[in-house]
């Protein structure tokens, strides 16, 4: 399986393009909202010959979804996701732009609502889909055992975990969550997490403070 990260938007997303030996990819959180950032994501899905089959959003708040319009007019495809969080997509100007985020778009309707136990597919992989609310009622995370690596989305990241200040957030049920669905995850997997740098499991459940 190969990996490229784009990193997304003022909020500073990361945005994941995986694929494997049959040019099949999907996208995982492709929130661009800036020319730039589209060009330069299509332009290297062409030169690599890559057929996109899904695009996956861990969770619905502004910042994961800034491309949702984007990767639909342009592939073909409806965006997945768990609609728990539908609310932040249909007030999304109003909440980029408490953020400085100026966005003029309508986030399109889902197409496969994704939902604990599911799984996608694409070329010879298998991604399992896990439910991880807490720091969203929708927040989903992504995992491929056979290639030991999960997308965390706002979850877990290098050393800490997403916020749970938001109205629709629970704190409690969330770091339970992460307790019993991810930190039993093998030690080795690698976690490319929605923000900043890729951690392991092994890394958080030894110095993650808010795990402990």
């Amino acid at each position: 399986m190969e990996l490229k990260r784009f990193v997304v938007n003022p909020v500073q997303v990361n945005c994941y393009l995986i694929w494997d030996e049959s040019k099949e990819a999907l996208l995982i959180d492709c929130a661009a909202c800036f020319i730039r950032e589209r060009r330069s994501i299509l332009e290297f899905i062409t030169s690599n010959g890559l057929t996109i089959k899904h695009h996956l959003n861990t969770h619905l708040h502004f910042d994961h979804i800034l491309g949702n319009a984007f990767i639909e007019e342009t592939f073909g495809i409806k965006s997945e996701a768990n609609d728990a969080d539908w609310s932040w997509a249909e007030h999304v100007k109003e909440r980029a732009a408490r953020f400085g985020v100026k966005y003029e778009e309508t986030i399109p309707a889902l197409g496969r609502i994704l939902n604990e136990g599911d799984e996608v597919t694409f070329g010879t992989h298998r991604i399992k889909v896990i439910a991880v609310p807490g720091h969203s009622p929708g927040s989903l995370v992504f995992y491929i055992p056979e290639e030991n690596v999960l997308f965390s989305g706002d979850t877990i990241f290098h050393g800490s975990i997403g916020r749970t200040d938001f109205p629709d957030s629970d704190h409690y049920r969330f770091i339970t969550e992460i307790r019993n669905k991810l930190l039993t995850l093998p030690e080795e997997t690698i976690v490319y997490p929605g923000h900043d740098r890729e951690t392991t499991i092994g890394f958080e459940k030894a110095y993650n403070m808010y795990l402990r």
